[in-house]
């Protein structure tokens, strides 16, 4: 408690410094205008407004109590992981037994790598693979969500295709998770990072932090523990007793309870903060928009003499430890990341051909908008974004990372993968509107249809690579700052420290809160990079070895009215072209919402060689003699039992000649059991009915 008082209290007494400025910022962009290029592609506001990410299917999860249980998954609009206790509890929305927030966490798929990890924890204590099982888990193929604080989580599927589908939905959850502060907000998200950035700095910790992740509540807590974690370890741990994985067990208890009385203090202290800075906001912006040109005066006439004494200096250490090295980061940056916007690109247009083919075999509008639904969602769907991610995650900034302190690249990587997503929601959301604008009322057959779907295609494909080039230039310049300017700031700041607090004398002390002269100074430094690294990007731009296009090339055929489209509404492909009577496949209710049903992005995973998931617990299977389907419930059956109705469901019938006998509970409609039977007989049965498995023998 005292440490976090401590470390808040200082963290305060900067955020309010540079929430001022931030609203002087804010202020001054809103009077003077200014931007960037305009994006060609329309841009959707809510993307997941009535969205549900992921539900459906079961994973074994290890609970508190060291028991694998199965656990039914939903992952709402806020890519919180949260497990229930089967698919009824979660449709009744009842309580579910867990959630995860998955901010800082990073998701793994061997015990090897979980290990490695855990052997960090505490020094001088490192478990081996085979030396004692840390976790038994129930099959071969474990998930492991790792934090170096909070409590760890441990999951287990049966095989290895569900393993890498159930990776990426977790990585995807981690990802939007630790992009948590919002671009929308002006004044407070900079307010934040930039006195995050001089607070650590104070400390003597410049460049990147892995640990930038989630809400400024969690962020606090992690600059919080990341001095109290070591401490306490250093003082409980030659005190913990025991074999090596219960010491390691014992200390992550202690971390994890220690986190979480960190996390509910900073949430309380940062609330009272944002309140106490709100209530000054009326105020200050009143002396802002009096005074803005007498303040932006003073502050110019301080830049310059900031200027004058730091650029030489700057200038030197400029050409001499930074110049050389700018080509080798931004080869280093751009081949990754531009592989993975092409993979964007060619994942969209697979999709599109898909939806071609499948319009020209029949089907017309009805079939079209049964596609559009599942396509919509494209960019939130992480199996199939998945490979768009992992070559991006091929960054690497080896020997480049201890010279210019970067701790790692995967604060780069997930950057880029999240101007991925938004680059194909926005290629997607823009192909939606001109197809249907297209298709308003008009009658067209397949041939047409499908001739429609080309053009809109095209344009759209030609309006991402221009999107696409300027979002990646953009990415380039500012991964280059972050990695060039804490360099040169760490270099700098001990040579003029003593100088600088003799330039807040220029400043009136009616301006002094908008005026900092640390500010100042960083944006000098600032200033003398930015030309290098912009004529860096320039160039590599003229060499059109990544597709990037010059500054100075502007679309041609561009939709000067495309972005009153953007305007309206998303479209509802199911009630527009298909009655609307048909609720979307996999749509499941969530959040409280029992009127109202949510659309899900990622249907059940489900292994397509395999049939159904062993572990399902509901699966519709047709019914002989033209009977409508029937509903099956698997209860109680051992593994091999359920591989075993696995293969005979794959046989597309259930009365077939086989060495099996399996029986079965039919209950009728209400309810009521109707008789137990043999499964061979099923087919006699031409009502709807329920069929719930109990037993199976050789």
């Amino acid at each position: 408690t005292a440490r976090t008082r401590q470390v808040t209290g200082e963290f305060g007494h900067v955020y309010e410094q540079q929430y001022a400025v931030a609203l002087f910022n804010s202020v001054r962009f809103e009077i003077e205008g200014g931007g960037g290029p305009q994006s060609q592609l329309l841009h959707r506001k809510n993307p997941l407004e009535d969205r549900s990410i992921f539900s459906g299917g079961l994973f074994q999860y290890l609970e508190e109590n060291k028991r694998w249980r199965n656990r039914f998954v939903f992952v709402a609009d806020t890519y919180n992981i949260s497990f229930y206790e089967n698919k009824v509890a979660h449709e009744r929305s009842l309580r579910p037994k867990g959630t995860i927030n998955c901010a800082g966490y990073k998701a793994l798929t061997s015990m090897e790598e979980y290990l490695e990890l855990i052997n960090t924890s505490l020094p001088g204590i490192k478990a081996k693979v085979g030396s004692g099982q840390f976790v038994k888990c129930a099959t071969q193929f474990p998930l492991i969500l790792w934090h170096p604080y909070a409590r760890h989580h441990y999951f287990c599927v049966l095989t290895e295709k569900e393993q890498k589908k159930w990776h990426a939905v977790l990585q995807d959850c981690v990802r939007h998770s630790n992009n948590g502060l919002s671009e929308e907000c002006r004044v407070q998200t900079p307010a934040f990072t930039d006195a995050m950035r001089l607070h650590r700095q104070a400390q003597g910790h410049y460049g990147t932090w892995d640990m930038m992740c989630g809400g400024p509540p969690q962020i606090l807590a992690n600059l919080v523990m990341e001095t109290l974690h070591p401490e306490l370890r250093n003082l409980i741990g030659p005190r913990l007793k025991g074999k090596i994985q219960q010491r390691q067990r014992n200390w992550m208890l202690i971390s994890e309870a220690v986190y979480k009385q960190v996390l509910s203090q900073t949430q309380a202290q940062y609330e009272a903060l944002v309140q106490a800075c709100e209530v000054q906001t009326s105020r200050l912006d009143t002396v802002l928009r009096t005074d803005m040109d007498q303040i932006i005066t003073s502050k110019e006439h301080v830049s310059g003499k900031i200027r004058a004494l730091v650029l030489p200096r700057a200038g030197q250490l400029l050409r001499g430890s930074v110049q050389p090295f700018l080509s080798s980061i931004l080869e280093a940056l751009m081949e990754p990341t531009s592989r993975g916007f092409s993979e964007v690109r060619d994942v969209f247009f697979r999709e599109l051909v898909e939806v071609s083919k499948n319009t020209l075999n029949g089907g017309g509008k009805d079939k079209l908008a049964e596609h559009m639904e599942k396509i919509s969602m494209l960019a939130f769907h992480p199996v199939k974004m998945q490979s768009c991610y992992e070559k991006v995650e091929q960054l690497n900034l080896e020997g480049l990372q201890q010279r210019f302190d970067v701790s790692s690249p995967s604060v780069f990587i997930q950057r880029a993968q999240i101007l991925m997503r938004e680059q194909m929601d926005n290629a997607v959301y823009t192909f939606e509107h001109l197809l249907h604008q297209s298709l308003e009322g008009k009658v067209q057959g397949g041939e047409d249809l499908c001739k429609t779907i080309h053009c809109c295609q095209d344009r759209v494909l030609k309006k991402y690579d221009y999107d696409s080039s300027t979002v990646r230039k953009k990415f380039f310049k500012e991964a280059l700052l972050q990695i060039i300017i804490p360099y040169m700031l760490k270099q700098l700041s001990p040579s003029f420290h003593l100088d600088l607090p003799r330039f807040q004398e220029l400043i009136f002390e009616d301006f002094s809160q908008f005026i900092l002269v640390e500010n100042v100074f960083e944006e000098v430094v600032l200033q003398s990079v930015t030309k290098d690294i912009m004529m860096a990007v320039k160039e590599a731009a003229v060499q059109k070895k990544h597709n990037l296009y010059r500054d100075s090339m502007i679309l041609t055929n561009s939709d000067p009215n495309l972005h009153l489209l953007g305007e309206n509404p998303s479209v509802d492909w199911a009630t527009q072209f298909r009655g609307g009577n048909e609720e979307p496949e996999g749509a499941l209710g969530g959040g409280g919402q029992s009127s109202r049903r949510r659309r899900q992005v990622v249907s059940m995973i489900q292994l397509d060689e395999m049939g159904p998931l062993p572990y399902e617990s509901c699966l519709e299977v047709p019914g002989n003699c033209g009977c409508r389907r029937y509903t099956l419930h698997y209860r109680g059956l051992s593994a091999r039992a359920l591989r075993i109705c696995s293969e005979m469901h794959n046989y597309g019938s259930w009365a077939v000649t086989h060495p099996l006998v399996l029986h079965v509970l039919l209950f009728s409609s209400r309810g009521h059991c109707r008789q137990a039977v043999d499964a061979n007989s099923l087919a006699c049965h031409p009502t709807e009915m329920d069929i719930v498995v109990y037993n199976i023998s050789l």
